[in-house]
């Protein structure tokens, strides 16, 4: 099946490092900074809603997150919040910046064996800056021969990464954790995609099981399994 791969395209987020874990205690912190003004459960509601809405503006990451919970937080309390409670928001936002990088189990491991027998690119969203950071402070950009951050990963996205890649689809496998984003796009485009489910998902990157019934990728438990497809 996979004979006639070249490139393989690693996601970053949750599928080479942890990543929504910190953004779920993120938003638990700011319910509760904010539980005078609504319940915890409304405040997750709005601060998803504020996301959704801010994603055509700000794009994904943690500066547009920031940015989120601060309006979310000026709508909740109807302009009436504290300053030093912005300044907290601002605090949450950053501590997330700072955030250890985690590999997960078997990366650098997979990363190392795969090296050299093909080309090695990351395919990934969110802040460019952050991305980069992150990377770096990782241990393992040395692997890669490329990195897109993609404002999208939508099938023209990934259309404009295969023509600079210079490539067929089918030379193409992408690794990920999101359905949405590093399978479905793919197997539309006629390339090959492998789903490694982290164990916790944004909302807004869940698919129904209609949307991937008889979709041809495979779903892995770890990223190790892949080696013995490779």
């Amino acid at each position: 099946m996979y004979s006639n791969i070249k490139v393989i395209a690693f996601d970053a987020d949750d599928t080479l490092w942890v990543n929504e874990t910190y953004f779920r205690d993120a938003e638990n912190e700011f319910a509760k900074l904010l539980n005078d003004y609504e319940t915890e459960n409304k405040i997750h509601q709005e601060l998803f809603k504020k996301e959704i809405e801010n994603l055509k503006i700000y794009g994904y990451g943690v500066k547009g997150f920031m940015l989120s919970m601060i309006e979310s937080a000026l709508e909740l309390s109807n302009n009436q919040i504290e300053t030093n409670l912005i300044n907290k928001i601002i605090d949450i936002g950053k501590d997330m910046l700072e955030k250890p990088i985690e590999l997960l189990n078997g990366v650098e491991e997979v990363l190392q064996k795969l090296h050299g027998k093909y080309k090695l690119i990351v395919a990934t969203k969110g802040d460019l800056l952050d991305q980069e950071r992150k990377l770096e402070r990782s241990g393992i950009l040395k692997y890669f021969h490329h990195v897109e951050v993609m404002s999208e990963k939508k099938v023209p996205d990934y259309q404009k990464l295969i023509g600079h890649l210079d490539i067929h689809p089918s030379e193409l496998l992408m690794i990920g954790n999101s359905l949405k984003s590093d399978v479905l796009p793919l197997i539309e485009l006629g390339a090959s995609a492998v789903h490694i489910p982290f164990h916790t998902t944004w909302a807004h990157e869940e698919v129904n099981e209609k949307q991937a019934l008889n979709k041809d990728f495979k779903t892995l438990s770890s990223i190790d399994e892949i080696l013995e497809f490779l």
